[in-house]
């Protein structure tokens, strides 16, 4: 049997029909008052239904925390309903549903956030055209923050989710906390790396201590091994952080890679895949999730010599029915590439769709729309 069909158990007793992950992927695609839309419901349904884990979407866990237009919150008891449903359409048919929790910090478009104001650790914009410059938070707002990440999960765990994912990757706040470009602070919450790692720590306790009570409720937490600016994160600035996952006692880390293979994007002369000395890191003490281009069955075989599970992305876009094909022997009839005659049959929502067509490059294309 291959190993990406073989079952997989958590320390804690939750146990998954296989290795394959659904990854979060934003979808643009929730109602405008936060609320979770049936397109999503209908979408989350057809991709969950051969995976062992489904990871949602992110979440935002305060109202100043939305990064994206048409996204669905978790700040308040009032999704707990449209969530409820969001666990069960993924729970549907085996997978164990995981919501990821997070706030957009820095990254915010101006529009969606009160007074038009993006927050984040210290007044610095990130380093990309138009970016505007955020509002350093108070260290009350950042306790406040914290607060708001553990009654997420709260939420969470009423709304029948079997996990939440910490968003700590993809220059959202928390990995502005982490990184020395935008965090400039001098309390507690900033320094030295030590000191940077403070934030992340008390969300991840925080977390933990709303799950406390929760059976076999499982929290993952998501992180980038690298930054591009200039102070930026580094691989040995990873290694402290990887360190501090594992004394927080986490169920799993999810590394955030746009290719798995991705060696530095920092030094050129660096030949050891991040994924590998993460892994080395690690040394099996917790459960490790890959993600990044891994388009095929024998490509995901490969990264399961290295990580515990793998996340596929664009893949179940392309084909929700990549597993099945798998699992039947009919690996050469995984599509490799979006047909875009096919999106209601695919069930990608209209926001998406436009998305990925607008998009050069972003998705592999098949065929023109039929005139």
């Amino acid at each position: 049997m291959k190993q990406l069909l073989q079952p997989f158990q958590f320390q804690n007793g939750v146990e998954l029909s296989n290795r394959l992950v659904l990854a979060p992927m934003t979808h643009y695609s929730s109602e405008p008052t936060g609320e979770v839309s049936e397109h999503e419901l209908t979408y989350y349904r057809k991709r969950a239904k051969n995976v062992g884990l489904a990871i949602t979407a992110c979440a935002y866990v305060t109202e100043n925390g939305k990064g994206f237009p048409n996204a669905f919150g978790v700040n308040d008891d009032k999704f707990i309903p449209g969530l409820r449903q969001l666990a069960e359409s993924l729970k549907a048919e085996g997978a164990k549903a995981i919501l990821q929790i997070f706030h957009a910090g820095r990254m915010s478009p101006p529009d969606l956030v009160p007074q038009n104001q993006p927050v984040s650790a210290s007044a610095v914009a990130p380093v990309r055209e138009g970016a505007v410059t955020p509002r350093a938070l108070e260290t009350e707002e950042v306790e406040a923050i914290i607060e708001a990440f553990g009654e997420a999960t709260r939420r969470a765990i009423e709304a029948g989710f079997d996990g939440v994912e910490i968003h700590g990757a993809n220059t959202y706040l928390i990995q502005q906390f982490f990184s020395p470009h935008s965090n400039r602070r001098t309390d507690r919450f900033g320094g030295d790396v030590h000191g940077r790692l403070t934030f992340p720590r008390e969300v991840i306790r925080r977390v933990k201590d709303a799950a406390k009570d929760a059976e076999q409720f499982l929290v993952g937490y998501r992180f980038s091994p690298e930054e591009v600016e200039e102070p930026g994160i580094t691989l040995d600035d990873t290694d402290v952080l990887v360190d501090m996952l594992l004394e927080e006692g986490l169920d799993y880390i999810h590394v955030s890679l746009w290719n798995f293979h991705t060696a530095s994007m920092r030094d050129e002369n660096v030949r050891e895949r991040a994924i590998d000395r993460i892994a080395k890191r690690i040394n099996g003490a917790v459960p490790l999730i890959g993600v990044g281009q891994l388009h095929t069955p024998a490509q995901v075989e490969d990264a399961l010599q290295v990580v515990d599970l793998a996340a596929l992305g664009r893949e179940l876009i392309i084909d929700p029915d990549w597993l099945e094909k798998v699992e039947s022997d009919r690996e050469d009839e995984i599509e490799t590439a979006l047909d875009l005659n096919k999106q209601a049959e695919l069930a990608v929502p209209a926001p998406l769709w436009n998305a990925i067509i607008s998009r050069a490059g972003w998705f592999p294309i098949k065929d023109q729309p039929k005139t």
